[in-house]
């Protein structure tokens, strides 16, 4: 017999939705082990919520919740047109988000080789089993760029990234490259390695703004 405590680290599929149910997807064998739970406070961050005028994705402190997991675990089953790409400046990572109801997907590197896509909390449909955020994810592992915090960082902040959790991280990106888990990804396409959307590149104008 399986107990709670083995039914919390069993793989799930957990279903993706934008706010309004538009674009609808599903991340499929995810765990606490499965991937890569953390908050990020960083400026960019914050102005990507910003540009979305989504500040209920953000934490009291600025902070956004955040997991990574390799890209051939998440599939985009309805609504593609409406998702759109930004970048906050010509060197910036690429942030995918959606047209209809200003919902952030996640971030992913310019390209699919690095196999990673950072999925946001908000578009994941959390709940719909009875199972919280925390027992489906984990909890974060770290919390990242906090002197960035725009208040007091929330009671239950996790602890700064130490070299244990580095490696961690990195280990799995590496175990996600070696089985090829990058392709195919939702996000690019996979015969030119093109973003399936062309990316909104932010005058300097327009990110100081945000």
């Amino acid at each position: 017999m399986i107990t709670g405590i083995d039914m919390a680290r069993v793989p799930l599929d957990v279903l993706l939705r934008c706010r309004c149910g538009r674009v609808r997807g599903v991340a499929s064998d995810v765990s606490p082990s499965s991937g890569f739970r953390f908050i990020c406070y960083c400026k960019d961050c914050q102005a990507f919520a910003h540009f979305l005028e989504r500040p209920d994705v953000l934490d009291p402190a600025g902070g956004t919740d955040i997991f990574q997991m390799p890209p051939r675990r998440v599939k985009l089953t309805a609504g593609t047109d409406a998702v759109r790409c930004l970048r906050l400046s010509n060197k910036g990572v690429l942030r995918w988000y959606t047209d209809c109801c200003r919902t952030p997907i996640g971030n992913t590197a310019v390209g699919p080789r690095f196999p990673v896509i950072a999925v946001v909390h908000s578009f994941m449909a959390h709940g719909a089993d009875d199972r919280s955020r925390e027992e489906v994810l984990g909890p974060p592992l770290c919390r990242i760029y906090e002197h960035s915090a725009v208040g007091p960082l929330p009671a239950n902040a996790p602890a700064p990234p130490s070299l244990g959790v580095f490696a961690h991280r990195a280990s799995k990106i590496f175990v996600w490259w070696v089985l090829g888990l990058g392709r195919p990804s939702p996000l690019f396409d996979d015969r030119t390695n093109a973003p399936r959307v062309v990316p909104r590149v932010l005058t300097c104008g327009e990110r100081a703004a945000l």
